[in-house]
């Protein structure tokens, strides 16, 4: 016999399967995966299952018999999807390009003799920079980062990539401008070596958490630091690696003294605050033993 499950459409109502001759030890991934027969459209990756019509979806790995399932369960479609690292390779290439288009050929942005004009030394470290904080994104991409997930939806792609696209036109407008005017030569270099100790240290958290996470698996531990000292963070927030981007930015725009620079890192810096609530609330929900003291981005604050 087995078990048997009716899958509802969470908004119209309508039954998308009845899932039937299940064994006692079947997960969510295995019901997903008989819907994905009946229903060629709704691949697996696309397909939320939940205990209730507006509920959190369950994880693949959930068995149903230890999930009190009283025969039905609830279907929710994500759209169309696409691989977290093509989304990923997408948004960072764009900045990577459209920044070294500014500052190797001003004359198409901002009209001929702008490359007969002088170009600071902060200028050329600022594209040394932006390119290298970039280049490191798309290498992580590559050879770091372990999703949870293998894909998004579609749609995030856009959204992403008009964000960081935009972005890094929008900044390096300003700072490749020919009446662009420096910071003094202290300034600049002072930021110039903050900006790269927040890289190394970004970089150094996604290595720790890398080396948590086995290869294939989806187990959680909770990240404590290593021999680097750069991971002693840990000790104060849960997400070191958005303290550390937040300020690599902040030492970009006091490097440049840009105000477009400084709205993009206040816009990162609210978006990533909400992811780092997320991540920080996830922790303490699922380690008993999670650290108190602390906070989610920054120390002692948020």
């Amino acid at each position: 016999m087995g078990l048997s499950v009716e899958v509802e459409d969470a908004r119209s109502g309508r039954i998308i399967a009845n899932v039937d001759r299940l064994q006692s030890h079947a997960t969510i991934a295995d019901v997903k995966a008989r819907i994905a027969e009946k229903h060629s459209k709704y691949y697996v990756e696309r397909i939320s299952l939940r205990l209730d019509k507006k509920g959190k979806s369950l994880k693949d790995n959930e068995q149903l018999q230890n999930l009190g399932i009283d025969g039905k369960l609830y279907f929710k479609d994500l759209g169309p999807q696409i691989g977290w690292s093509t989304v990923f390779l997408a948004e960072y290439a764009g900045p990577l390009f459209i920044y070294l288009l500014f500052y190797i050929r001003p004359e198409i942005i901002y009209g001929a003799g702008a490359a007969d004009k002088p170009m600071d030394q902060v200028v050329k470290y600022a594209a040394a920079c932006h390119s290298f904080h970039y280049a490191k994104r798309l290498l992580e991409t590559i050879f770091v980062h372990r999703f949870s997930n293998s894909t998004m939806p579609i749609r995030n792609l856009f959204k992403n990539c008009t964000y960081y696209w935009g972005f890094a036109a929008f900044m390096a407008y300003f700072i490749n401008h020919p009446l662009y005017t420096a910071p003094s030569a202290q300034q600049t270099k002072f930021a110039l070596i903050a900006f790269l100790i927040c890289e190394f240290g970004n970089f150094s958290i996604h290595i720790l958490l890398k080396n948590l996470r086995p290869p294939g698996t989806r187990d959680r531990k909770i990240p404590m630091p290593d021999a680097n000292p750069m991971t002693l963070l840990y000790h104060f927030v849960s997400c070191p690696n958005y303290t550390y981007e937040v300020g690599a930015w902040i030492s970009f725009g006091i490097m440049t003294q840009c105000l477009a620079v400084m709205i993009f890192m206040f816009c990162g810096l609210a978006q990533m605050t909400i992811w780092a609530q997320g991540k920080h609330r996830r922790y303490k929900s699922e380690f008993k033993a999670y650290p108190r003291g602390r906070t989610a981005i920054i120390p002692y604050i948020i």
